[in-house]
């Protein structure tokens, strides 16, 4: 299964600790969990606290706004523009000097199922069964289609094949999802 997606048609859904929206890409159920594996995309306006989610391994990348800091227990880092981070959903972080409004990427996986490892390419990629593209910049063929910045594509069961970078400053956030 192969499903293209636009931001613009994501649906808008509040936070977990209702201090902000989320807009869910995918979310692959588990019998035992919420999900197996989740991508959504957040915006950013204010300071705060993530909510924690035990269990869940996370990925998080700023797609828009300004560079940032994550705090928590012998935690500062800084989050800057299409640098992925990950780090464990147990974690309490807060976010600190967000100013204006952002957008960041995020993929968690529950950590005895799922494993993610995101990058961001510029050049041809051959993924893997299960993962999610998303544009960052330029132009893209992903599974056939040209996509540009603000759209995607999600996949699960089999690979999309060759994701083709189609303009000379294409850049891609790729997050390939691996089953353990």
């Amino acid at each position: 299964m192969i499903i293209p997606v636009q931001f613009s048609s994501l649906p808008v859904t509040p936070w977990k600790n209702g201090d902000g929206e989320t807009r869910e890409i995918v979310s692959l159920p588990s019998p035992d969990a919420p999900f197996i594996w989740r991508a959504s995309i957040a915006t950013l306006s204010n300071d705060g606290p993530f909510s924690l989610f035990p269990e869940v391994d996370r990925v998080i990348t700023l797609l828009e706004g300004q560079p940032l800091w994550l705090h928590g227990d012998n935690i500062a880092q800084r989050l800057e523009l299409w640098q992925p981070w990950a780090f464990a959903g147990e974690w309490p972080l807060v976010s600190e000097g967000i100013s204006g409004r952002g957008l960041d990427f995020n993929i968690m996986t529950q950590r005895s199922r799922a494993a993610a490892q995101v990058t961001v390419v510029a050049e041809q990629q051959q993924p893997g069964a299960e993962g999610i593209a998303w544009v960052l910049q330029g132009r893209w063929q992903l599974a056939g289609k040209t996509c540009t910045a603000g759209s995607g594509i999600w996949w699960h069961g089999e690979s999309p094949g060759e994701l083709l970078p189609q303009s000379a400053d294409a850049r891609l956030l790729l997050a390939e999802i691996e089953r353990r």
